[in-house]
């Protein structure tokens, strides 16, 4: 896959913005809450790839426009999503033909999302307003998450007799645990930032929608101060050892610390810590 510069990169819903090593990934839709209708589900995954494949990017954030993170997927505009039940000749499909094409539908909404999570920079998610239903699956997908004091959040689609499928239910029980995911998973019910921060969902509270951004965007800039290599290192073995054994997690570090330890950033950190200086990492 070719991979489209942040300079060509366009989109109707999304914007990035860059400023030093950390971008600032957009969801620019505001009129409409940022509901996730067909744009935003094409250009996810186009954003994040230009913005990972850049070699002058060490963090990125995500953030949105307007009032509300996210209300989550835009009913209206993914109707289809079920599948259709004429085939191109007007002839009427089987069931099994129509749960196909839903079921692959499904399947691209996920490799969206998962975009993010495979993204080799660290990803923080800034959250105020809504986060609800998609919304929840995309900061679940995030190695960070902030929200402002007046956000929302909400496995909302037991309410609206759908079960989630886009990753919540997959990536939420090993950020916030089995219990407190079934609780939100089968009421729908919406939580303060107070509950979120609680029970780990975020990882803090800052007081207003302008403040978690710039505490974001601070975070980021502390990530984008350490070597590159190193931290981009660090996310990759903490996916690698998603479900396997310390044992194993432990031989894989191994083996990714025999090939990637003697680089210039770490000759770098020892000569700035015999010069009692700040070290100036280049991802080399």
């Amino acid at each position: 896959m070719t991979s489209t510069p942040i300079a060509s990169f366009s989109s109707e819903v999304l914007t990035i913005e860059t400023e030093g090593h950390v971008a600032t990934l957009w969801l620019d839709r505001p009129e409409k809450r940022n509901a996730m209708g067909p744009a935003f589900w094409t250009d996810l995954p186009r954003a994040v790839e230009a913005i990972g494949s850049d070699p002058e990017l060490r963090a990125m954030v995500i953030a949105a426009r307007g009032p509300h993170f996210s209300v989550g997927l835009d009913l209206v505009a993914m109707a289809g999503l079920t599948g259709p039940s004429n085939s191109g000749q007007g002839a009427p499909l089987s069931m099994a033909a129509r749960a196909r094409s839903a079921r692959m539908e499904i399947l691209r909404l996920q490799a969206s999302v998962t975009a993010v999570a495979q993204c080799p920079l660290p990803v923080i998610a800034a959250i105020h307003g809504y986060c609800i239903g998609g919304g929840v699956d995309l900061v679940a997908a995030c190695d960070i998450r902030m929200a402002s004091a007046d956000a929302l959040f909400s496995v909302r689609e037991a309410k609206v007799a759908i079960v989630a499928d886009i990753g919540s239910l997959q990536r939420l029980p090993h950020i916030i645990g089995r219990g407190h995911l079934s609780e939100l998973a089968y009421t729908g019910k919406d939580i303060t930032a107070a509950r979120a921060e609680a029970i780990g969902l975020v990882n803090q509270v800052s007081a207003d929608a302008d403040a978690v951004l710039a505490d974001a965007r601070s975070l980021a800039g502390e990530i984008a101060a350490n070597s590159p290599l190193a931290v981009q290192g660090t996310k990759a073995v903490l996916i690698a050892s998603e479900g396997r054994s310390v044992a194993e997690g432990l031989d894989y570090v191994a083996t990714w610390n025999a090939g990637f330890l003697a680089s210039d950033d770490l000759t770098e950190a020892m000569t700035a810590f015999m010069e009692k200086r700040p070290a100036r990492f280049t991802g080399r």
